[in-house]
């Protein structure tokens, strides 16, 4: 009986062997067709903030025309909190499969590992499919200040160094980096007033409860163009083509050096499909390239990024960037 029995587990194992290869084999080809006939449901872009702002605008003009052009619904997920660190988790957690993205932009994915020990995700997690586009950000001064331009600003600041603050949406974002470059530029001593958002501190530079704020380009005009508040410069190296009276902080030799922006970027779990990934990237540049979606990023104040940008070193850079900042400022949360 037991010399019997040793062949047959021989042979059970043998047959179990050439089973789960035959399985292998099939289902290798089975993955990677149905990478290649992507996409075949509707595709879910994570945004990490509630509707309105600037990122959810870009999620929804990139899902448009992704829909169209890969000819499957896309459907917009807004998942605010925590600085957009809650929707790049989801994103930076989920299957790898291309059906759920993430519109990002620099706060939660190159700002808030600096800043925030609880953010548990990093670049690593996500596969970058490309840059959609970038704003600048846009210093103002309430108009009890009596400053007019970044000149009578430095001026003002230097004299009574530690009497002004500024305001930004919170700590560890952009606008807070870009106060926090500006002061550094300019050798000024300035207190930092994180809000809860970009609402609350409209609301105290409007009502003169608050002498200087960064904003987002596109929610700082309105209030510009209305005279409620006054343009002292925009954050990017050159003028914005969507701004061109209002001048680059970098045209004032004490802040030639400043060169911030906000930016937004189409990102999916990390190990994308290679098939997944071109597809999706072949998509975002021929929208990048259109003249409908180039004029509703122009109407919102963004400019639109090239197809060739090198979205590893761009991301490298970024991070190094606001490093050097984040080590100035002695931000953590």
């Amino acid at each position: 009986m037991h010399r019997n029995s040793r062949p047959q587990i021989r042979r059970r194992t043998t047959v179990l062997a050439c089973g789960l290869s035959l399985l292998t084999a099939f289902a290798a080809p089975a993955l990677a067709d149905d990478a290649s006939n992507y996409p075949t449901k509707p595709i879910t872009i994570v945004v990490g903030y509630p509707p309105g702002g600037s990122t959810d605008l870009m999620g929804r003009l990139v899902g448009a025309e992704l829909s169209t052009r890969l000819g499957q619904p896309v459907v917009i997920e807004n998942l605010g909190g925590a600085g957009g660190t809650i929707g790049a988790q989801k994103v930076a957690n989920a299957a790898p499969d291309g059906y759920t993205l993430l519109v990002g932009a620099n706060n939660e994915l190159a700002i808030a590992k600096l800043v925030t020990k609880n953010v548990k995700y990093s670049l690593n997690n996500f596969t970058p499919i490309g840059l959609i586009g970038s704003q600048p950000m846009v210093l103002v001064a309430s108009t009890k200040s009596g400053v007019k331009n970044a000149n009578d600003f430095t001026a003002l600041v230097k004299k009574n160094p530690g009497k002004y603050s500024y305001g930004s949406s919170g700590v560890g974002t952009a606008l807070h980096l870009a106060g926090e470059m500006v002061k550094e530029q300019g050798g000024l001593f300035m207190t930092h007033i994180p809000y809860r958002g970009v609402a609350p501190l409209t609301n105290d530079l409007v009502g003169n409860n608050l002498e200087f704020g960064v904003f987002v380009l596109s929610s700082g005009l309105p209030h510009i163009k209305a005279g409620k508040v006054i343009a002292l410069g925009t954050t990017e190296a050159k003028r914005s083509q969507a701004t061109p009276d209002i001048p680059a902080l970098s045209e004032f030799p004490q802040f030639k050096k400043v060169d911030i922006t906000s930016w937004f970027a189409l990102m999916g779990p990390a190990n994308l499909p290679q098939p997944v990934a071109a597809k999706l990237k072949k998509a975002l540049n021929e929208t990048l390239q259109s003249p409908d979606f180039r004029q509703k990023m122009a109407a919102a104040g963004s400019g639109v990024a090239s197809p060739d940008v090198n979205m590893g070193r761009f991301l490298n850079d970024e991070v190094a960037k606001y490093t050097q900042i984040v080590q100035f400022a002695k931000i953590e949360e």
